[in-house]
């Protein structure tokens, strides 16, 4: 019984002195607070530091709202009520004034990259290479359109080379030096019978014969243009090759019309077949043709047809005439500023009412102007030479001033050419 009491003794003891080892530390501890321990830093930069803590916080918050809004595409109407403002109180509302929001140049970017367009070229990774096109998936156009304009671009040279080759051997260059060195008056005749004769014998095919009638005046040269012509196609063709036709020596008055057409038709099958022979275009000049009487014409209308045989085709015909003549000087008088390749038209009516020949669609119709009074002169100086005389200038304007002129406008016109100039110089 002693013992028990003295253990609870004991035991009261402990717990008397257990609580109060508590209290005197719970009492050390208010002591602690209420004496807190000297520090070395000084209130104003703690409550400093405090601050600059609070901003950095509030300024992070406030970043993160933002950029969570932008990224899902809504933007931002005001802070958001749960975050403190600026003076340390939520926000009353997105209705009621908030303090400025703060952009820096982070937000700025991330919207211009999100706002930034792609490029339309195509990217490959770095770590591997472009896919090329098999041969399959490639296109067969490509090759086929360089194959057909390398053949094009042959045979358009090869035709300006064939073009060169056909007319070279007739040496048209030096023809056109020749007529217009020795046939005064006729410059315009002269252009336009080389620009026919050029365009034919570009080529060997064609269609139907070439056929140039040569009209003019008396005394303007068509003879003595028909005598160069003849010399110059005999020197690069042949004599075999050039037929000159005279129609009062190779058909006379007298003799059988018939005959003359039948010889004629011919004379030109033998040359035609043998211009064939020699891959040659032959040359025919027909003076006279006013004089060829009707069965003649027909002869010639018929070997201006189309529809013959290749060999007939490859024809030069130049007939040479005076046919039309009248209309011819009347059309010059009454248009001096006009050349005589404007009277075509109408001297074709005219020449078809003679014969239909002249109606035929490949005959080409040159007319020759007359000679003016300078061109008269230089038939005297070009005669005068060729007989020995001395070329003076004053003898040569007093002869010329003795012949016959049509005058209009200040232009003088020879009334028969150059015909009587032979005549005039024989008599020196």
């Amino acid at each position: 019984m002693h013992l028990c009491l003295v253990v609870g003794q004991m035991g009261d003891k402990e717990d008397s002195s257990g609580s109060f080892s508590e209290e005197a530390k719970t009492e050390e501890q208010k002591a602690k607070l209420i004496h807190p321990r000297p520090s070395l830093i000084s209130p104003e930069l703690k409550a400093m530091i405090r601050i600059r803590t609070k901003y950095q916080a509030l300024k992070r918050r406030r970043l993160d709202s933002a950029t969570g809004l932008f990224a899902s595409g809504r933007p931002s109407t005001g802070p958001d009520p749960s975050l403190p403002t600026a003076s340390g109180r939520p926000s009353m509302g997105p209705g009621l004034p908030t303090a400025p929001e703060i952009f820096t140049s982070n937000v700025k970017q991330a919207t211009h990259r999100r706002r930034r367009r792609k490029g339309s070229r195509v990217l490959f990774p770095n770590n591997c290479c472009k896919v090329v096109p098999s041969d399959k998936d490639r296109s067969r156009a490509k090759p086929f359109f360089v194959l057909f304009g390398i053949i094009v671009s042959l045979q358009v040279y090869n035709a300006i080379e064939n073009l060169d080759d056909h007319v070279a051997p007739y040496d048209l260059e030096g023809l056109d030096k020749t007529l217009r060195r020795e046939v005064f008056g006729q410059r315009a005749a002269i252009e336009e019978l080389m620009e026919h004769l050029q365009g034919y014998l570009s080529t060997y095919a064609h269609s139907q014969p070439l056929a140039l009638a040569l009209h003019g005046p008396s005394g303007v040269g068509k003879s003595h243009l028909g005598r160069l012509l003849v010399r110059h196609f005999r020197s690069v063709l042949g004599e075999d090759l050039v037929v000159q036709y005279f129609t009062l020596h190779h058909c006379p008055v007298q003799g059988d019309v018939g005959q003359c057409a039948r010889e004629l038709s011919l004379w030109v099958e033998e040359v035609v077949e043998h211009a064939e022979a020699q891959e040659k275009i032959p040359v025919f000049v027909l003076d006279e043709v006013e004089l060829m009487p009707a069965p003649l014409l027909d002869v010639l209308q018929g070997l201006l047809q189309p529809n013959q045989t290749n060999e007939h085709l490859n024809v030069i015909y130049v007939l040479l005439s005076s046919l039309g003549q009248e209309e011819i000087i009347r059309h010059i008088l009454q248009n001096v500023s006009c050349t005589a390749k404007s009277a075509g038209a109408l001297l074709r009516r005219t020449l078809a009412e003679h014969h239909p020949l002249w109606a035929e669609v490949g005959l080409d119709i040159v007319s020759l102007t007359l000679l003016e009074k300078s061109h008269v002169m230089e038939c005297l100086l070009e005669e005068m030479t060729q007989e020995g005389f001395y070329p003076d200038h004053g003898h040569i304007e007093r002869l010329a001033g003795e012949l016959s002129y049509f005058t209009t406008m200040g232009h003088q016109y020879s009334q028969n050419g150059c015909k009587q100039v032979v005549a005039r110089v024989n008599l020196l």
